[in-house]
């Protein structure tokens, strides 16, 4: 069965979809529609989240919460999610290139990820260091920054 003839008309056509996009999964909340194509999540209010930018998200009895690379966070009351909830984790994982995990000169370490739209080229690496570490702390910094580039090197990404 055609998961759009179950979305409401009006939801559908509000929706600001690019050519090629396509409705995945959908779940109702008290505030409208939760609606996760192939390339974003459609939050009721009629934000688009593009899932590369996606942090990471989690559901619990109150609904979804997400939050974003950029620090900005959405919570969406849903008490029936259907299948967003797998959508969401198998089209935010798929945005995933590289996730490694780099031991820094005797500190800790630092998580090198490569993030890109679907379908598309690399857009973003994101450092995530190892609790204790001060991502401002210049020398940190500098050996994050040169692990990073080794990588991609490495990788050709």
């Amino acid at each position: 069965m055609n998961i759009l003839r179950r979305l409401p008309a009006d939801v559908r056509k509000a929706l600001a979809t690019e050519p090629g996009e396509r409705v995945l999964a959908f779940a109702s909340s008290g505030e409208g529609y939760l609606v996760a194509t192939n390339l974003a999540l459609y939050l009721p209010d009629g934000v688009r989240v593009p899932y590369e930018e996606v942090d990471r998200a989690s559901w619990d009895e109150s609904g979804l919460k997400v939050a974003l690379i950029a620090g900005a966070e959405h919570r969406v009351p849903v008490t029936e999610p259907r299948r967003v909830p797998e959508t969401l984790r198998e089209r935010v994982n798929a945005t995933i290139v590289v996730n490694k995990h780099v031991m820094l000169p005797g500190r800790g370490g630092v998580r090198l990820v490569a993030r890109r739209r679907p379908g598309g080229e690399v857009k973003e690496w994101t450092l995530v260091f190892d609790e204790g570490l001060d991502p401002d702390d210049p020398g940190v910094r500098a050996q994050a920054e040169q692990a990073l580039e080794g990588l991609r090197r490495s990788m050709g990404v």
